[in-house]
């Protein structure tokens, strides 16, 4: 499995022939946007910042949108969204969770979240997470503290920050034991490596 990042809340993730993106940008967002194809897009908010479906089709992939609660099942892909209440850009809302398993690889997307009490039922239904990814920049989404403590409630093997800038990353790398971790440029996982981890944190460049 391999995974980029490329700003905001968007994660691209492909495991051969199957690439997946999380909470793409559109145009219309004041952050840069990506070009490439997918074949499952998840949105968990309708905003700019994650919506730009039209950015991750490309050639022959044309994008299975999901964005909201429920089960699905896209190829390979198997995913489970869950609605929580969330403030973004000072509109009060709903956020899908995405709990999604790829090469039997488990991993929950946070998204937009503002809360860190998440209902129990829900928590009950994520299993053992192999990767987290966790915003972690305050205002509309997670502060570090709250990023922090519940990645370790979580008890995710892997944890991947986003939507921060730097002065966030440095106080979340330092809240997680993790200041010697360093940016790299993708990601590339398998299976038995993820399992030999226990908290650990990776950070992506954009």
């Amino acid at each position: 499995m391999v995974i980029s990042y490329h700003g905001g809340q968007c994660f691209k993730v492909s495991f051969g022939d199957t690439t997946i993106a999380f909470n793409p940008i559109s145009k219309k967002s004041k952050l840069d946007s990506p070009k490439f194809g997918a074949d499952a897009a998840f949105v968990t908010l309708w905003h700019p910042d994650f919506n730009g479906v039209e950015q991750v089709t490309h050639g022959a992939k044309q994008p299975f949108v999901v964005d909201g609660p429920g089960e699905y099942e896209i190829g390979q892909v198997v995913a489970h969204g869950f609605g929580v209440k969330t403030t973004y850009d000072k509109l009060e809302t709903y956020n899908t969770i995405y709990q999604v398993k790829l090469e039997d690889i488990n991993m929950v997307f946070l998204g937009s979240l503002s809360n860190p009490e998440i209902d129990p039922k829900i928590l009950g239904e994520f299993g053992d997470i192999d990767i987290l990814f966790v915003p972690i920049g305050g205002g509309d989404v997670l502060e570090v503290p709250q990023a922090s403590k519940l990645a370790v409630k979580l008890e995710a093997r892997l944890i991947i920050p986003m939507q921060y800038d730097a002065t966030a990353l440095k106080v979340f790398l330092k809240e997680e034991g993790a200041e010697d971790v360093k940016p790299v440029d993708k990601l590339t996982l398998k299976k038995k490596d993820v399992r030999e981890m226990s908290g650990e944190v990776a950070v992506l460049k954009v």
